[in-house]
């Protein structure tokens, strides 16, 4: 069974940064693109990063370009998301994704508020 599990969210200032992990259990976690997903309140999920499997290429929504980092440890069997310059509309629940064989699996996200 897939399972993926968020950590590492919070409140902080515009202009802070946090760090997001993402462990990963019950798939061969080197083989797959992993991405990270936001959901602000009363509005749809939107994709903002994605990486390969082998951790060498990395693609950024417009909105985050530039400021949020996609990276992973295959090792540790872990994605991580660090995020820089945040600002108010970055406040949302912040979701890591994989999808195998067609099925897209999400973990329960973790809460990103961003407030002075």
């Amino acid at each position: 069974e897939v399972q993926l599990v968020e950590s590492g969210g919070g409140l902080v200032q515009p202009g802070g940064s946090l760090r997001l992990s993402c462990a990963a259990s019950g798939f061969t976690f080197s083989t797959y693109a992993l991405g990270w997903v936001r959901q602000a309140p009363g509005k749809g999920p939107d994709w903002i990063s994605s990486i390969n499997g082998i951790g060498d290429t990395t693609w950024y929504a417009d909105s985050v370009k530039g400021r949020f980092t996609i990276s992973r440890d295959n090792a540790k069997n872990t994605l991580y998301l660090q995020m820089d310059n945040l600002k108010p509309e970055d406040t949302a629940v912040y979701l890591c994704s994989v999808t195998i064989t067609g099925r897209q699996s999400r973990g329960q996200g973790t809460q990103v508020t961003v407030s002075s």
